[in-house]
């Protein structure tokens, strides 16, 4: 979907990019062969050929981090299906006190990473777990879990696009917690911790603290490894919905 989309360039907007998809422009390479577009200026038209051509270069140089300020944050979504293989689906739990972080969990599609306070949890472990990334993936991580991390390691989250489930979920109807939207996708968690709250990886944490019994420590790592997991069918959910509905709206643009 990267290559139909027009609002990564300088000052255009959705309305703008409606108008482009309604004169039957539907990717970059159409655009850049249309020598005349209704609505742009001719000078305009030519620095938004430069502006797709380095897109262009960037995008199959594999440089997601130029699309992290160009293209609009609820339009990240966009950038799926290209990076996919390379995206991390990333959660963490905290003691329950801001920035006070006991567990990070980093899932790559096919293995998980867990990363726990007094064991293995500490900027180069971190940094290792996410080398590579081209996209993060998370639910609610734009609001916390990204600058709880970047405020626990002083900055350390990489420089690259954020699809944050929760508000591209919100755009195809979907709201609450992630739970909910688990449940209501039909996306079942293992027995072990079905039910299972944030409050209560919080209560097991001090628990596991007070007692050092480590059966508490699993069930938090079992509940955060069905966190990450579970992102990514929901990512894939919301990339396959999202899409129908931008190649709806090119049909009917196109229509009118």
């Amino acid at each position: 979907m990267i290559q139909k989309s027009f609002v990564l360039l300088e000052g255009v907007r959705s309305r703008t990019e409606h108008q482009i998809w309604q004169q039957g422009i539907h990717s970059w390479a159409s655009f850049s062969q249309t020598k005349k577009i209704t609505g742009i200026s001719p000078a305009r038209k030519s620095h938004y050929d430069r502006q797709l051509a380095i897109a262009r270069s960037r995008l199959y140089a594999m440089d997601s981090s130029y699309f992290t300020d160009v293209l609009p944050a609820g339009e990240t979504w966009r950038l799926y299906d290209f990076f996919h293989d390379d995206c991390v689906f990333l959660d963490i739990e905290t003691t329950g006190y801001y920035g006070d972080i006991t567990v990070i969990g980093v899932y790559d599609g096919n293995e998980t990473k867990t990363l726990v306070k007094g064991i293995n949890l500490d900027h180069g472990t971190f940094a290792r777990a996410i080398e590579g990334a081209k996209m993060l993936v998370t639910f609610n991580g734009r609001s916390f879990d990204v600058p709880v991390i970047n405020r626990y390691f002083h900055g350390s989250i990489p420089s690259v696009p954020h699809l944050d489930l929760r508000f591209a979920l919100k755009k195809l109807g979907y709201d609450g917690g992630l739970k909910k939207i688990e449940q209501s996708l039909g996306i079942r968690r293992r027995k072990e911790v079905e039910g299972m709250t944030g409050e209560d990886a919080v209560l097991l944490w001090n628990l596991y603290k007070e007692s050092g019994n480590p059966g508490y420590l699993d069930r938090i790592v079992q509940y955060n490894e069905e966190d990450i997991v579970n992102l990514k069918p929901i990512a894939d959910f919301a990339y396959r919905e999202l899409s129908k509905q931008m190649q709806e709206r090119m049909r009917v643009q196109n229509a009118q």
